[in-house]
């Protein structure tokens, strides 16, 4: 039996199928969230910045369910940015999913996200399930 379970929320199969990789995976007690951005659930980029933030987030949030976390069990967030000064739009979005217990993070710029032009955030993450 193994101790690794990917975690792959409805919606995501084909990012297993097709791009071979994992939404997250579970070991144990810790969830290992990949690099979520701001596509909707037909794979459509959302366009207007603050509602693609909200769409990573959304996304995490549909990928946390998935696995039986939530946002306070998330203990260490890393955000990449095309441009780092929506950082306090990107930490206003984040405010309405992280209220309380805040994670670590750390904010790295980057010339460009996913290969393409339009991308502006990704949210990776790393949760351990509290006990209940």
């Amino acid at each position: 039996m193994s101790d690794r379970e990917p975690i792959i929320p409805s919606g995501m199969q084909a990012v297993y199928d097709n791009i071979h990789y994992a939404p997250a995976v579970r070991v144990g007690d810790t969830l290992y969230i990949s690099g979520q951005i701001g596509r909707d659930g037909n794979m459509q980029l959302v366009e207007e910045k603050e509602a693609q933030f909200v769409q990573t987030f959304e996304n995490m949030k549909k990928v946390l369910d998935a696995a039986g976390f939530g946002f306070g069990d998330v203990v260490d967030v890393t955000s990449f940015h095309t441009d780092m000064r929506d950082l306090p739009l990107y930490m206003k979005v984040r405010d309405r999913y992280f209220t309380a217990d805040y994670p670590a993070w750390t904010a790295i710029g980057a010339a460009q996200l996913c290969g393409a032009p339009g991308y502006f955030l990704e949210v990776k993450a790393v949760a351990v399930r509290r006990a209940r």
